[in-house]
This record gives structure tokens, C-alpha cells and sequence, in this order.
């Protein structure tokens, strides 16, 4: 069934929800009206819908390969890549003095969420592309951004991350890769990395590794750590891609789901590199891609829940058991949450996007602040939205959902990973109520400041609605300073809920800016009355501490008996 790019929602959540038109007003982002805006998404969606998600279901079935150790990508992905490329949809939001368009993050990550609807495993190429392209315009030396911005922007050149080891995943600190500086002024990088999203590539010339390795004087765990760009093809004088460098492929990983992204097993062999910033300061550069990439990855749930909502509402209406069971009430609740959540998840990443551009325009530390509070909470929630959704557009295809020919489990699988990888949805939730709370709660405070005195400018028009917002955001302020009182052992015990209680305010609240504006009432009516009450349970859970926890006794887990 096929997906169809849902513009027109996409672009009312811009202009009208989270104040795209506000970032278009500042001098950086004065190209981005409201008719570039509207052709853009309009172009974007076309190709989304007509070009990238007529291979989506040829990457499920016939995955990546190794030939020879060569990579062989799913049929009808080179195709489609090449009409991203040429369309200069990967430079969207690039620097346009390397060939980017220099355009809004928000736009471009409106874009990013239809090509992943219509294509998650190839949509990771440009993706991954993307974030490289953010690490290296701030912190790539100026021979560096010369060579590779360019071929990067332009698509004929892809960038991976490499950070995980075998032994060292979320404890980044613990790798071992190895790099040692030679008489030239480049650096000889010898190890192994797992889990390399596009580590090798045909439908690109070349591809551009960014690598963390530690020096030899680089101390223990993250600080002594540094970040290496260390391309397959060496490029010549010429800048074109030259001789091969000491880099393989040793395997690809056998998935769950997104089979047409090759997961690459990959060995640095005394690879030549050259430094990214400066030397033991790694994370620092690579914090700046993943922070690019956690977003865009929230952005990949909301992605595959729009795809998948859109298809089990169509066999909705198509499949008759006493009547088509969209009219089913225990159907219609499932779409109906379903499409509230989506249209929650969506505005809370396009804010995310939004507060970044603001603070890149302006400068101002209340828009960083804003963004990097909002960051983990569109990462983790628009991934369990994606993955909540897809589960229920399978139960909505009854036994027809488990059947493959139909299509609709690809996206459960294909959505599965969001959740764990650009570090896990328990990570996201730590990292919020840890380096997020930092600042005493001052970035949680503004935003919920915001809700509330938005909630009361409702509450003529809405005031049902508006109550119900009004006093969940109350709530939630008062929970937020109950955690910032607390010891970080119990605040990470409910950090989870903690984020999920507030995303499910923060999508009440855009909902109710929504109705506002103009949006569907009925639509908010369901977020508010459905999703939002499930905030109390978690913020129950957010405040029960660690010690229960802690009084479990391992075996217990294993199914034995313990007092």
C-alpha cells in the first residue's frame, strides 16, 4: 500500500505550531518564506512518495550484501539516492559557501521525515551524511571543509560515525582503537568498530569515516579522546577519491529490520587520517553530529508511525468484518491515539529543530538551552510514538498483520532500532534529568512556563481542553522540583517516565495551539482526554526512587524464588 508524503500537515505544524515563520523573520534564514517553504515541501513529498518509497519493500527483501567484499546495495536504492543527491536535498541546511543551501534545520528535518517514511534504510545514508557535514563546519580544519564539504553536500561522498567497539558501546571511554601521528602531520588508525550504519557504500564515489581513537599521551575514558577523518579512497591532488586506504569491510550484521542499511563490521588496518579538531577533544566534535543525528532519529519514529498509520487506515477501510471496521470503535480508538501521538511526536521534533535554528540565529543561550532540553525528549518519544504506532497498525491488520505479504510488519522492524540506537531511550531520559537538569531546571521551567501561560490564553475558547493542560503542566512543575531535590540514583530510576510524562504534556500543548490555529479540535480532544491522562501514572513512577529496585534480588529475574 502506498505511502503518500502528508505535506499539508507537515507544513500547518510548521507555520502555525511551533513558529517556523519566526526563524524565517531573522537574517540568517530571510530565503526561507513561506513560498520557498510550500515548494519545498511540495517537491520534497513528490519525491518521497513517487522516487524513494517504491524501494522500500525491494530493501526488505533483498538486504545489502557483500560480494568479495565489495558492497552491493538493495535493488533501486542507487536510483533513488541519485535523485536525492541531484535534487540537493542533502545540503539542505548546509553552508552554502561549500554548496549547501543554508536553509532551516526544521525544514530540512520536515524533509528528512518523509524520505524516511517513505525509505528508513536508505534515508540513513543522507542522514548520517548530515551529521557529518554539522561536525565538520565546526570543528573540521580549513583544508578539511574545502575537500570534503563539497562532495559531501553534493551526495557524491557519504559520512558514517564510528564509535562503538565490541567492548565499548554507551561506555564510549572504554574503546581501544588506536591512532599514532607520522612525519607527514596525518595519524595511522588501527581498530575495530561495530554497528557502522553505511560503512561501505556503492551508490557513493567515496566514504568519509569519522573515527574516535585515543593517542598514545590520550588518557583514560573520554577525555582522552580524539576524532579522525579517515576516508575508503584517499583523495588525490585533485580532491577525486585516489588510492585505497587501509580500511575492510570484515561483515554485515544480520538484522531485525532496516535490511537494505548495511551494518558494517569495520577494521581500521593502519588507515591514514587526518584530526578533527583538536587532539583529545573527540567527543566534543563527535557530540556535535550525534546531537544532530539523536534528533533526526526521533524524527525516523515519527516517520514509520505516519507510514504505518497511513497503511492500517487504509486496510481499515478496505477490509469488512460486519462492516468496514474503520467504523469498529476499538478501531477507530486505535487510529485515532495513534494519529494524535504522531501529530504530537512531530511538532515536538519540529520545536526541537526550531529552537535550534533560533539559536543559531540569534545567538541567544534561553534558544541552546531550549534545544538541548528538547533534544532527548523528540529522540526518545518520537521513537516509542514510531514504535507504539507500528506495533498498532499491526493489530489493526488482525492476523493479516503477522502475514509478511503484507507489508505492515517491515515497519515494526524498520522502527524497532530508532529506540536504541544514537544512544538508547534510557540514555535520552538520564541525560535529561542529569546534564538537563544542570542548570537547576531553569531550561524545564521556561518551557513549562510557556505551556501554562499558553493553556490560559486558551481557556476562553477551549476551556475544557485548556484545564486539563493547564493542570497537568502544574503538575509537572511540581514533580520537576521534586527530582531536582533528589539523589541521581532515584532520579535516574524515573527518568523514563519522567520524559514520557513530559512529552505527553508538551504533545498536549501543541495540540492545543493547534486547535487554536485553526487545526482539528476533535484530534486535540483525543490527545487530551486519551494520551494526556497517562502523564499521572508516570509521574508516579518518576518519583518511586531506586531502593525497590534495588532490594530485587538478581535471581529473581531468572524466574527463582526469593524472599
Amino acid at each position: 500500500m502506498p505511502y503518500n508524503a502528508p505535506v499539508e500537515q507537515i507544513e500547518f505544524i510548521l507555520n502555525e505550531v511551533v513558529g517556523l515563520p519566526e526563524v524565517s523573520r531573522t537574517d540568517i534564514f530571510a530565503e526561507a518564506t513561506a513560498e520557498t517553504v510550500k515548494s519545498i515541501l511540495t517537491e520534497a513529498g513528490r519525491i518521497a512518495t513517487e522516487i524513494i518509497a517504491p524501494v522500500n519493500r525491494a530493501g526488505d527483501l533483498t538486504p545489502a550484501r557483500l560480494e568479495n567484499g565489495a558492497l552491493r546495495s538493495s535493488p533501486g536504492f542507487a536510483e533513488a539516492f541519485t535523485a536525492l543527491a541531484e535534487g540537493g536535498w542533502i545540503g539542505l541546511a548546509a553552508n552554502p559557501e561549500y554548496g549547501g543551501m543554508g536553509l532551516p534545520q526544521a525544514l530540512n528535518m520536515a524533509v528528512n521525515e518523509m524520505v524516511a517514511s517513505a525509505c528508513l534504510a536508505l534515508q540513513l545514508n543522507p542522514m548520517l551524511t548530515q551529521g557529518q557535514i554539522e561536525a565538520l563546519e565546526h570543528h573540521g580544519s580549513e583544508e578539511l571543509k574545502a575537500l570534503y564539504l563539497p562532495k559531501l553536500n553534493s551526495g557524491e561522498w557519504s559520512g558514517t560515525m564510528n564509535l562503538t567497539e565490541p567492548g565499548a558501546g554507551s561506555d564510549v571511554g572504554a574503546l581501544t582503537t588506536k591512532a599514532e601521528c607520522v612525519e607527514d602531520g596525518t595519524y595511522r588508525v588501527t581498530g575495530q568498530k561495530i554497528f557502522i550504519t553505511w560503512g561501505d557504500s556503492d551508490v557513493t564515489s567515496n566514504v568519509c569515516h569519522l573515527v574516535l581513537a585515543r593517542l598514545p599521551d590520550g588518557g583514560a575514558g573520554t577525555k582522552g579522546i580524539s576524532l579522525f577523518m579517515v576516508p575508503k579512497f584517499i583523495p588525490d591532488a585533485d580532491g577525486n577519491p585516489g588510492v585505497a586506504n587501509d580500511l575492510r569491510v570484515v561483515s554485515l550484521e544480520h538484522k531485525l529490520g532496516i535490511h537494505g542499511s548495511p551494518t558494517c563490521v569495520m577494521s581500521f588496518e593502519g588507515a591514514k587520517g587526518w584530526l578533527v579538531g583538536q587532539e583529545h577533544k573527540g567527543m566534543a566534535a563527535m557530540f556535535t553530529m550525534m546531537n544532530c543525528a539523536r534528533l533526526g532519529v526521533g524524527v525516523q519514529g515519527v516517520a514509520q508511525g505516519e507510514a504505518a498509520l497511513q497503511q492500517a487506515t487504509l486496510y481499515a477501510t478496505e477490509r469488512n468484518q460486519f462492516g468496514p471496521i474503520i467504523r469498529h470503535p476499538d478501531v477507530r480508538r486505535m487510529l485515532a491515539t495513534s494519529r494524535a501521538e504522531v501529530f504530537a511526536a512531530r511538532s515536538i521534533c519540529f520545536a526541537c529543530a526550531v529552537a535550534i535554528d533560533m539559536a543559531r540565529a540569534t545567538g541567544e543561550a534561553e534558544w541552546a538551552a531550549r534545544a538541548a532540553f528538547l533534544t532527548p525528549i523528540a529522540k526518545a518519544y518520537g521513537t516509542d510514538v514510531g514504535t507504539r504506532v507500528a506495533d498498532t497498525a499491526v493489530q489493526v491488520h488482525g492476523g493479516m498483520g503477522y502475514i509478511e505479504e503484507t507489508g505492515i510488519a517491515q515497519y515494526l522492524r524498520d522502527v524497532r532500532i530508532t529506540s536504541i540506537y544514537e544512544g538508547t531511550n534510557g540514555i535520552q531520559a538520564m541525560d535529561l534529568v542529569g546534564r538537563k537538569f544542570a542548570d537547576g531546571g531553569a531550561a524545564a521551567t521556561a518551557l513549562l512556563d510557556e505551556i501554562l501561560d499558553s493553556a490560559k490564553a486558551a481557556q476562553a475558547a477551549f476551556p475544557e481542553l485548556a484545564n486539563h493542560v493547564w493542570q497537568a503542566a502544574e503538575t509537572l512543575r511540581e514533580t520537576t522540583l521534586e527530582l531536582l531535590d533528589s539523589a541521581l540514583p532515584d532520579r535516574f530510576a524515573g527518568a523514563v517516565p519522567y520524559l514520557s510524562a513530559f512529552a505527553r504534556v508538551l504533545g498536549a500543548h501543541y495540540h492545543l495551539i493547534s486547535a487554536m490555529q485553526g487545526g482539528s479540535v476533535t484530534l486535540a480532544r483525543v490527545h487530551i482526554t486519551r494520551v494526556l491522562p497517562q502523564f499521572a501514572g508516570d509521574l508516579a513512577a518518576a518519583k518511586a526512587g531506586v531502593a525497590d529496585l534495588e532490594a530485587l534480588d538478581d535471581d529473581l529475574f531468572l524466574g527463582q524464588m526469593t524472599v
